[in-house]
C-alpha cells in the first residue's frame, strides 16, 4: 500500500513533502523518494532511499526548495523488483519524473513495444513504463496534456499516478484508477495531492476524492478533470480535522478498515496474475513444480490456518498429497522429509522465527522452497529459492484480517497453477475456478446493514462459560480462525472444530451459555454440519448460524449470498467472522488494534 504526495506552490516543498509521507507511513513502506522541479530553471532534483524515512531526510538535508515550484513525493511497498534505490519512485525518462501505486498490468507488453523503439529501462518495476510511454507519446504529438491522456488510455490495472515534466514546469498531471487519489486547492491557490487526507489536513479544508478512471493536469490555483476525454466537475467534501482519524480514513480502528478494504486488496493480490483463463506468477518459474510428488506447508498461527484451508485445495484440486506443519512443532520433530516435496513457508511479516527455522532445515534438506509472504526483502523472503508476494501492504491491526484473505487467495492461485502443470485440471474446471476467483473481491464487499445486524447481536455474547466454532472441510480451518479472531481481540475462549468432532468430547461442554458459531454453506457437507448443529440445539446450546438458507433452530442467524463454489462461501463467512470479533471486543472495551500480550512479528520462539 504505497504512499503518494504531491504539491504546487511557494511552500518549502522538500519538507512538505516528506512530512506528508510521514502521514502515510501508517500504509507500509520499504523505501521512498522526492522530485522536485523549479519553474525558472526548470531543473528537477531527486532523491531516493531505501529504508526509513530518515533515511530520505538525511539524503536531503543539505538540499532546500523555497520559491515556487512543483514536487511530488512516494513511499513504495515493492510489488514489482526488490526494494532497491533504482526501484523506487520517482521514476525518471528523460525529462520527466512520475509516482505511481498500484499495478500495471499489462507493463510487459508496454515495454516490450518502448524496447523495440530503443526506450533502456533500467528498474525491475512496472511503474517505469509509465514515464517512457508519457515521452513517447509527447515526442510523437509535441503537446504535453494529449501525451499524458493517451498514457493513461494505453494503462491496464490499478493506478494512482503524478507526473511532472519540464515540457510543462508548473503543473503536475494526474490519474486514478481502483487506487485513492485526493487532490485539494488551499486558500492561497495551492494544490496538494496525497493517497489519503492525512497529509492534506492543516493545508485545506475540503478536497476531492477521485472517481476511477478520473485524470487531469493542476496548476498554480487551477484544477481540471477529465473522464473519457470530458471536462467534468468533480464533488468537493469536507477533509477531516483530526489526523490519527484520517489515516483511519473514518473508521475507529486500523482492524476495521483492514476488514472494509479487503476487496481493493484481493483485487491487487489478483491483479496481473489471472488472465484469459490462466494463472500466472511472473516471479514463479514452472521448474518449481518439476517432478513434485507432495506439498508441505509450514507456518503459525493465521498463516497456519491459511495452510489449512488450501491443504483442501491442493488435493481437491492439483491431486496432490499436501500436509501442514506447526512451524514451532515441526523444527524439533526431526521430520522424515521427501526429497521430491515442495516445501511452502507462509508468514504475513517474513520475520516469523519459528517459520523462518523451519524454512532453514527444508533448505539445508534439499527441499525445493516457496515463501508465500507479505514483505519483499524480509528474512523468509531473502531465504527462500521461490517467492509470491501476497500484496496485501501493511497490516497495523495485530489480528490479522486482509493478510489470512491474501495469503489464502494466493495459495489457491498455487493450487490452480500445479494443476495446470500436472494437466489434472479441465479447460471447463480451470475457467470455472477462475470465474469463482474473480468473483471474491465482491463476496468480501460488506453488505449495507451487515455491521450493524452484528453489532446489535453481539450483546448476547459477552458473557458466557466459551465459544465453539464449527465447520467442515475448507469450512474447519476457516472455524478454528474465527475462533482464534475472537480470542485474540476479546479475550474470551473460543475453540474451533471439525463438525463432526463435536460427539467425540466437545458436546459434554454444551449448554446455555457455551455458544456455538455455526458454519453453514450450502456447497459443501451442509447436511452433515446441520445435524451436528442439531444435537447441540437439542442440548440447550446457545447456536448462531451462518448460512444462505435459513435455520429455524438457531437463536441468532446472518444469511450470506448464494454462491455455487464454495470459496466464495468461504471468504464471505470469513468476513463476517471477523466483524464478529471487533463488535463484541468494542463491546468489551479492549484495545482492538493491540490486544494485550502480543506482537505483530514474532521474531523470537
Amino acid at each position: 500500500m504505497c504512499g503518494i504526495v504531491g504539491y504546487i506552490g511557494n511552500k518549502e516543498k522538500k519538507n512538505l513533502i516528506i512530512s506528508g509521507l510521514k502521514e502515510l507511513e501508517y500504509r507500509g513502506y520499504d523505501s521512498s523518494g522526492l522530485a522536485v522541479m523549479d519553474k525558472n530553471s526548470k531543473d528537477i532534483n531527486h532523491f531516493k532511499a531505501v529504508g526509513k524515512l530518515s533515511n530520505l531526510e538525511e539524503k536531503t538535508k543539505n538540499f532546500n526548495s523555497y520559491g515556487f515550484g512543483v514536487a511530488i513525493g512516494h513511499t513504495r511497498w515493492a510489488t514489482h523488483g526488490k526494494p532497491t534505490e533504482i526501484n523506487a519512485h520517482p521514476h525518471i525518462g528523460k525529462y520527466s519524473f512520475v509516482t505511481h501505486n498500484g499495478i500495471i498490468e499489462n507493463y510487459k507488453e508496454i515495454k516490450q513495444i518502448l524496447e523495440k523503439k530503443g526506450v533502456k529501462f533500467i528498474s525491475q518495476t512496472d511503474t517505469e513504463v509509465i514515464v517512457h510511454l508519457f515521452e513517447n507519446f509527447y515526442e510523437d504529438t509535441k503537446d504535453v496534456f494529449k501525451a499524458f491522456e493517451a498514457t493513461i488510455s494505453n494503462l491496464v490495472g490499478s493506478f494512482a499516478i503524478l507526473l511532472i515534466t519540464k515540457k510543462a514546469p508548473d503543473k503536475i498531471f494526474f490519474a486514478k484508477n481502483s487506487v485513492p487519489l485526493i487532490v485539494a486547492k488551499s486558500s492561497s491557490g495551492e494544490i496538494i495531492f496525497s493517497s489519503s487526507d492525512a497529509p492534506i489536513i492543516g493545508l485545506a479544508d475540503d478536497g476531492v476524492y477521485l472517481d476511477d478512471m478520473t485524470y487531469g493536469v493542476a496548476s498554480f490555483n487551477e484544477i481540471n478533470f477529465f473522464q473519457n476525454a470530458k471536462t467534468i466537475n468533480p464533488a468537493i467534501k469536507n477533509l477531516p480535522k483530526d489526523k490519527n482519524y484520517a489515516q483511519k480514513e473514518g473508521f475507529r480502528f486500523f482492524m476495521e478498515k483492514e476488514i472494509y478494504e479487503q476487496s481493493t486488496i484481493i483485487t491487487e493480490t489478483l491483479m496481473g496474475r489471472v488472465k484469459e483463463n490462466e494463472i500466472y506468477f511472473e516471479e514463479l518459474d514452472d521448474d518449481v513444480f518439476k517432478n513434485i510428488d507432495e506439498i508441505i506447508m509450514c507456518a503459525c498461527g493465521t498463516s497456519y490456518h491459511a495452510a489449512l484451508a488450501a491443504s483442501y485445495l491442493f488435493e481437491r484440486i492439483s491431486k496432490i498429497r499436501a500436509k501442514v506443519e506447526i512451524a514451532s512443532e515441526f523444527r524439533y520433530k526431526n521430520s522424515f522429509l521427501n526429497k521430491n516435496s515442495l516445501f511452502i513457508v507462509i508468514s504475513q511479516s517474513g520475520e516469523t522465527a519459528d517459520t523462518l527455522e523451519a524454512l532453514k532445515i527444508a533448505k539445508n534438506a534439499g527441499l525445493k522452497t516457496l515463501a508465500i509472504c507479505n514483505v519483499d526483502n524480509s528474512s523468509i523472503v531473502r531465504l527462500a529459492k521461490n517467492v509470491i508476494l501476497t500484496r496485501a501492504g501493511i497490516e497495523k491491526g495485530v489480528a490479522s484480517t486482509k493478510a489470512f484473505a491474501t495469503q489464502v487467495l494466493t495459495l489457491w492461485m498455487v493450487v490452480l497453477k500445479l494443476a495446470k502443470y500436472k494437466k489434472v485440471i479441465s479447460n471447463n474446471e480451470l475457467e470455472n475456478e477462475i470465474k469463482a476467483l474473480l468473483n471474491i473481491p465482491k463476496a468480501v464487499s460488506i453488505k449495507d446493514g451487515l455491521q450493524d445486524k452484528i453489532y446489535r447481536i453481539s450483546k448476547h455474547y459477552l458473557y458466557g462459560h466459551g465459544f465453539f466454532f464449527i465447520g467442515r472441510d475448507i469450512f474447519y480451518p476457516l472455524a478454528l480462525e474465527g475462533a482464534l479472531k475472537l480470542k485474540e481481540i476479546s479475550y474470551l475462549h473460543a475453540e474451533g472444530y471439525a463438525s463432526g468432532e463435536m460427539k467425540h468430547g466437545p458436546i459434554a461442554l454444551v449448554d446455555e451459555r457455551l455458544f456455538t458459531i455455526a458454519l453453514l454453506p450450502k456447497t459443501t457437507l451442509y447436511d452433515k454440519t446441520k445435524s451436528n448443529v442439531e444435537e447441540i440445539v437439542a442440548r440447550d446450546g446457545f447456536v448462531l448460524a451462518i448460512s444462505p438458507d435459513e435455520f429455524d433452530l438457531a437463536d441468532d442467524f446472518i444469511k450470506i449470498s448464494t454462491h455455487d463454489h464454495p470459496m466464495c462461501e468461504f471468504f464471505e463467512m470469513m468476513v463476517i467472522l471477523q466483524i464478529f470479533a471487533l463488535e463484541i471486543s468494542i463491546r468489551l472495551g479492549n484495545d482492538v488494534d493491540m490486544p494485550r500480550n502480543l506482537a505483530k512479528s514474532v521474531t523470537v520462539e
